[in-house]
């Protein structure tokens, strides 16, 4: 112990051969004692080892030279504010909270603070337990868990894809036969020889090109939603989203004669998400409004996009279908229940996963007309008032 300094209370009670002073030298957790005036009377090994700094550096010293910015700042006013009510933060309580060693880092810890008497003299005593494995632990078990949820929305896309497989077929089987088509006719109006024709081969030429865009177009799409890659979120435009949604997820529905309409708000501000995983959603509940509604004479689809309050985008996805039985409403989006002959029963699971990712909100309630609703929200610029 510095020699310069005096303690309120006997050296000896802290000398090696006391009980105080082995229990204090041996602990694993660091043990300091402040006085009433936040000075630090008592400093042990293991404080050495996690803030970094001597005993002689810091006895006598503001207890708030081993807190970072903002406890540093607030430190003095709490402990006035203690002895002056009687109302704890953290004296008596306990909480994790940052330390500061002497070369500026910091690093977790869990501070427990009780308060007595010792010798006539209000004491602090403060026990340090450092929480950085734990942290690091806490952190590798995230991003393992975070790679799992990538990995499991992935195989929901391919799973969606792979569900309409047969109405991908369809429709690139038609820009393709067109195609052929279109080429066969330009060369057989070139093989002619007439000059008159040239013209007719160059406008049939131009109609292949329109049918090589489409399909383009397509496997883009299928491409884009199929791409295994780690979230990426970026303020987008909600209205092109579903619309990419809309023709991906309503492939090979044609024949249905679903009539949809998506009315968007006029004006909506960008929304802060993973546009793949947003349109991963959308052509789930896409695909199961088609489904719902294979039995009804009434193929309504309708979407709209809104702006709730100031920070929020809701997209609403509304069918005409069968509805939601009660026995099922209860664990929709629960992973593994489906009424479905073929379905997996985690489309709805990883949907609401995802919005909830985003911080948003996924519900399903009955629509009025007959059918399901489901409405969804995602974070958005916010809106300031002018």
């Amino acid at each position: 112990m510095d020699m310069n300094f005096t303690p309120p209370w006997p050296e000896q009670e802290l000398s090696p051969d006391s009980l105080f002073g082995c229990l204090i030298r041996t602990a694993v957790d660091g043990i300091m004692v402040i006085d009433d005036h936040g000075l630090i009377q008592v400093y042990n090994a293991a404080c050495v080892r996690l803030f970094q700094y001597a005993e002689a550096e810091v006895l006598g010293q503001n207890v708030k030279m081993l807190m970072p910015t903002p406890y540093r700042d607030h430190h003095d006013s709490y402990l006035a504010h203690f002895k002056q009510t009687g109302e704890a933060r953290i004296i008596g309580i306990g909480r994790e909270v940052s330390g500061e060693r002497k070369d500026g880092s910091t690093f977790p810890m869990y501070l427990s603070v009780g308060d007595g008497m010792l010798y006539g003299k209000r004491v602090f005593v403060g026990i340090v337990h450092d929480l950085s494995a734990l942290y690091e632990e806490r952190a590798a078990h995230e991003t393992h868990l975070l790679s799992l949820r990538e990995e499991l929305v992935h195989v929901a896309r391919v799973s969606e894809l792979g569900q309409v497989s047969a109405g991908i077929a369809h429709e690139l089987n038609q820009p393709l036969t067109a195609m052929l088509n279109y080429a066969n006719a330009a060369r057989r109006l070139s093989a002619s020889g007439q000059p008159e024709d040239v013209q007719k081969v160059q406008a049939v030429i131009g109609k292949v090109a329109e049918q090589a865009e489409r399909a383009g177009q397509i496997v883009r799409r299928m491409r884009d939603f199929l791409e295994k890659r780690a979230g990426q979120r970026a303020f987008d435009d909600i209205v092109a989203i579903i619309d990419d949604a809309l023709a991906l997820g309503l492939l090979g529905t044609k024949a249905s004669n679903i009539q949809t309409h998506f009315t968007p708000e006029v004006g909506l501000p960008a929304v802060l998400v993973d546009r793949v995983q947003i349109q991963q959603v959308l052509v789930n509940l896409l695909r199961n409004a088609v489904e719902a509604m294979e039995l009804s004479e009434r193929r309504a689809l309708t979407l709209t996009a809104t702006r709730q309050g100031e920070d929020r985008v809701e997209v609403t996805v509304a069918d005409t279908g069968h509805g939601i039985a009660d026995s099922v409403s209860s664990q929709l989006f629960t992973p593994f229940v489906t009424t479905k002959d073929h379905g997996m029963g985690i489309g709805l699971a990883i949907s609401k996963t995802i919005i909830e990712a985003h911080g948003g909100t996924l519900t399903a309630e009955p629509n009025p007309g007959g059918g399901t609703i489901f409405r969804f929200t995602v974070p958005a610029e916010t809106v300031k008032a002018p």
